[in-house]
């Protein structure tokens, strides 16, 4: 639990910080941030993806789960669905944050597979740098919500955490060639939510996270008719 505590501590950080300065971070300065975070993630998606490609022994899953989860989500709408709720007046500015940030600190490939990775092979890399775009954006978010953006801190906690106990009970089924997999899909992922960050494509990456399921699914199918 080392990568999630330090995801939480940063987020608490970054909303003291954010909620002490208020609105007196340049708007210059917050654009600096979020690129140099936008190509921090492109930078982790592609080495993720050049770590686990070579050990993949399905070297086509990762497109056939891309094309499958895509359709999915696009179909479900999983994109929209959150940009409303995100979107959607709130009875306080502070709800509306909450939301935001539920959004933008859960529903994301690096708070997903880090616990998962934390897990298994006591590699925190995912959450530490996941804590440290969460760092940038609460500052972002406190200044314009103010300290009440520290509720997000527990609901990450319990998200994560709940994540990391899963993926120890799973442990004998979340093989390491099944985590290779979702690795490749996870580093497009991540390197996709960069591109988004630093406004060159929107690739409606939530539209995408069901491709994340499929190698699960196509290893328990395997397993089962063995």
């Amino acid at each position: 639990m080392i990568g999630t505590m330090f995801n939480v501590c940063t987020i608490l950080a970054g909303c003291a910080i954010g909620g002490t300065l208020k609105k007196g971070i340049r708007e210059d300065c917050q654009g600096a941030m979020i690129n140099a975070m936008g190509l921090a993630a492109v930078a982790l998606g592609i080495n993720t993806i050049a770590a686990n490609m070579p050990k993949s022994e399905f070297p086509v899953l990762f497109i056939i789960s891309l094309a499958i989860g895509s359709v999915v989500g696009t179909l479900l709408n999983i994109d929209g669905r959150f940009q409303s709720l995100a979107n959607r007046n709130k009875k306080s500015k502070l709800g509306k944050g909450l939301s935001t940030a539920f959004l933008l600190f859960c529903i994301g490939t690096l708070s997903i597979l880090g616990p998962i990775r934390s897990a298994l092979y006591g590699d925190h890399t995912f959450l530490f740098t996941n804590g440290t775009l969460d760092f940038v954006t609460s500052i972002a978010l406190a200044a314009t919500y103010g300290y009440g953006m520290m509720l997000i801190a527990p609901v990450v906690f319990l998200w994560q955490g709940s994540i990391y106990l899963s993926a120890g009970f799973l442990q004998n089924f979340l093989q390491d060639s099944l985590m290779t997999e979702v690795s490749i899909i996870g580093g497009i992922l991540i390197a996709a939510s960069g591109l988004s960050v630093l406004q060159i494509k929107d690739c409606k990456t939530m539209n995408m996270l069901p491709s994340l399921l499929v190698p699960p699914v196509w290893f328990a199918v395997k397993m089962f008719a063995l």
